[in-house]
């Protein structure tokens, strides 16, 4: 599945939770800490790394491309959003 960020990079830790790879920023550390995360099929222990457009994350068998710049539609931003919008909903479409 593509993931739409805002800009050319996002760093690893957002974008897992962005994707719902990930509940939490501490799910997120910890999934890479432990080597469950893999970028373009090479383990990643960096909280930090930067992605770019096209890269490739995968978490337990699931996997999430980074499309940079709304490429892949609309971008949500919850801070923006109609109240009455509900951003769960919008994840998983």
């Amino acid at each position: 599945m593509g993931i739409g960020i805002q800009g050319k990079s996002i760093k690893l830790g957002q974008f897992l939770k962005l994707a719902n790879l990930a509940d939490t920023g501490g799910h997120a550390k910890e999934l890479i800490a432990t080597g469950s995360v893999e970028v373009n099929g090479e383990v990643v222990e960096q909280r930090g790394f930067t992605l770019h457009d096209a890269d490739v994350v995968t978490v337990g068998g699931v996997t999430a491309t980074v499309v940079a710049d709304g490429e892949f539609g609309d971008f949500f931003d919850e801070r923006t959003a109609n109240d009455d919008f509900d951003p769960e909903k919008w994840r998983n479409l």
